[in-house]
């Protein structure tokens, strides 16, 4: 027994040193839009930013006002309100008459085969102009400069679809536990810097900002090939690697910021129509992404006080290299350092958040999003 855990742990560890060696030397060839110059106005492109909102009366309006004050020459904001029932609408309707560069669209009733959001994402794009489409959320803040940097980068690397790596704006310590450790194990699981290869199946697509051409987001199949896909923004950085359009994921500069969900209990609510989504609806993956967390996260910290020898040697290796890399990540986010201690705790919360979402899923039978409620059958029939 003593040898299969030594073993075990021996794997852990080389798992953690060549996924280590592999993150410090990837995270360093990211490209961030704070080192792309900025586009002159003559050089700028039309863009269109595309958005969907439902019941966002609280959060939207801020959102709105950076958008406003983009320093860009020509674009324009197309806003589909998705079936709402507080002031979404109003305020909408009301910055359309205030700017021309704004349309407000109502959504009042669903189409069968559609969800809310790939079908509001539908509907801005057909009423859009922009030569660039920008897909983000209705509680997003911008930068003034991102849309000149953001496509300044995107035709020096030619790339024709951009998706950057926000920042997540963090306040209790739960959000910090369990966010910091989500974006390290994104990073690490996800290889952002491989999406630009052409020659890796790689690809990155993240809500809050992605970038892509007009002509580029049309071959690919548009927000029709995501009709009933949840996780429709990591979906579309999917479908555009397939259509062959050469991709793109690069650090954000800080231009793109949002308040995902206030407090832990909102997240780990907000996430249970996703995590199990991401595995397309499959219970025995969801059962070995949890088994693989636990084993590269959890064990190696329990085993740290009662291994010896080769064990206890394995097991410091690989805690050190997930404190190291829990470390940059916080650092990154701009909060302490010391959450670095908890990545056992944040693996743990997050198995619970994956094993929640699939339990509640299947239960139910489908996924309840912003009030309409979606079969399981017809979920799995949309995952691209």
């Amino acid at each position: 027994m003593h040898s299969f855990w030594t073993i075990l742990l021996g794997f852990v560890a080389l798992i953690w040193v060549l996924q280590s060696l592999d993150a410090a030397l990837g995270v360093r060839s990211l490209r961030s839009i704070a080192d792309a110059t900025p586009l002159s106005d003559a050089d700028c492109p039309p863009v269109s930013i595309l958005f969907a909102a439902r019941d966002e009366a609280e959060k939207m309006p801020g959102a709105l006002e950076t958008f406003l004050a983009l320093d860009y020459p020509r674009y324009e904001i197309v806003a589909v309100d998705d079936r709402s029932e507080d002031g979404t609408s109003r305020i909408l309707q009301d910055a359309a008459q205030k700017d021309p560069r704004v349309k407000a669209v109502r959504v009042n009733k669903l189409p069968a085969g559609w969800l809310g959001k790939p079908h509001a994402l539908q509907q801005a794009y057909q009423r859009s102009t922009g030569e660039w489409l920008i897909f983000t959320d209705a509680d997003v803040h911008f930068a003034p400069d991102l849309l000149r940097r953001s496509i300044a980068l995107a035709q020096r690397e030619g790339w024709e679809h951009l998706t950057l790596l926000g920042n997540v704006k963090m306040v209790h310590p739960g959000e910090k536990i369990v966010l910091t450790f989500f974006a390290m194990s994104f990073v690490i699981g996800l290889k952002p810097w491989r999406v630009s290869n052409p020659r890796s199946s790689i690809y990155a697509g993240v809500g809050a900002f992605q970038l892509i051409r007009r002509g580029a987001y049309e071959r690919m199949g548009t927000h029709r090939r995501l009709a009933m896909e949840v996780v429709d923004d990591m979906k579309l950085g999917k479908l555009a690697k397939e259509a062959g359009i050469r991709s793109g994921a690069a650090k954000d500069g800080g231009a793109v910021n949002v308040r995902w969900h206030d407090g832990l209990g909102n997240i780990i609510r907000g996430t249970t129509k996703n995590f199990f989504a991401t595995t397309g609806y499959r219970p025995w993956l969801a059962c070995l992404q949890l088994a693989a967390m636990l084993l590269m996260f959890v064990m190696p910290w329990v085993a740290l006080p009662f291994a010896r020898g080769w064990a206890l040697a394995s097991a410091a290796t690989a805690v050190t290299l997930a404190i190291a890399a829990e470390t940059g990540t916080a650092l990154e986010f701009g909060i302490s350092p010391l959450y670095a201690a908890t990545v056992p705790m944040g693996a743990l919360i997050f198995s619970w958040m994956l094993a929640r979402s699939t339990i509640v899923t299947l239960w139910q039978g489908g996924v309840t999003w912003r009030g309409t409620f979606y079969p399981l059958e017809e979920l799995k029939r949309g995952v691209v």
